[in-house]
């Protein structure tokens, strides 16, 4: 694969404490390298947007982030909210304790609420899949598909760990003969790796280390 094809599957990212100078380089820097986008925090999708308009980089951020434990309600302000302040891609994160109690037509209707939210715009749903056992990442991934969302994510990076190459094969199983798209974060930090995550059946990888694995 070439650097190009490569840099349009990455999500430039930045979930952490940041400044607006960072916020600004983050974007310059994914569209000199013909990133996907920029994943950020909420209150920065404004300067985000403003700063990506006219270009091909989306803007996406998160929603439920990092835990995925708040109500339904709260996860569809957020994405409404998100989607008028310029967001053009959301990351939700699905309710965990569902998924480990297996009330999978909970997260179904969950990520469905989210996706009808969206109107339109690209949903990806964050399963955490270090919490589950490799049946629940399956059926995360099935009621991603149920929902209606457009990619179902491995993992936010901010719990135990972060993606794995056979959770990206269950997911890749699970979509296969679907339109649902597969994403890995979380770890992902040379380009070797990215390309087998990509191998492994991933369409986009988020990586806060999009210019080294570009330039690896």
């Amino acid at each position: 694969m070439d650097k190009h094809k490569l840099a349009n599957t990455i999500d430039h990212t930045l979930l952490k404490p940041s400044t607006k100078n960072q916020i600004t380089t983050l974007c310059n820097e994914a569209i000199q390298y013909g990133f996907a986008s920029v994943c950020i925090l909420p209150d920065y999708v404004k300067l985000a947007r403003s700063i990506l308009d006219g270009t091909a980089v989306k803007v996406c951020t998160v929603v439920g982030f990092p835990l995925g434990e708040n109500t339904t309600a709260t996860k569809v302000f957020e994405t409404k909210n998100a989607i008028k302040n310029g967001a053009q891609e959301i990351d939700m994160v699905i309710n965990p304790s569902y998924a480990r109690q297996n009330q999978f037509v909970k997260v179904t209707k969950e990520i469905a609420s989210v996706v009808k939210a969206a109107k339109g715009v690209t949903v990806k749903v964050i399963i955490e899949e270090c919490l589950l056992n490799s049946r629940q990442i399956a059926k995360a991934t099935k009621a991603t598909i149920d929902g209606g969302a457009q990619f179902v994510k491995t993992s936010t990076g901010f719990s135990t760990h972060g993606a794995t190459l056979s959770a990206v094969r269950i997911m890749a199983q699970t979509v296969k003969g679907t339109n649902v798209l597969i994403k890995a974060a979380g770890g992902i930090r040379d380009q070797q790796t990215a390309l087998d995550y990509i191998n492994a059946g991933a369409s986009r990888i988020g990586t806060s280390n999009g210019v080294a694995i570009i330039n690896g």
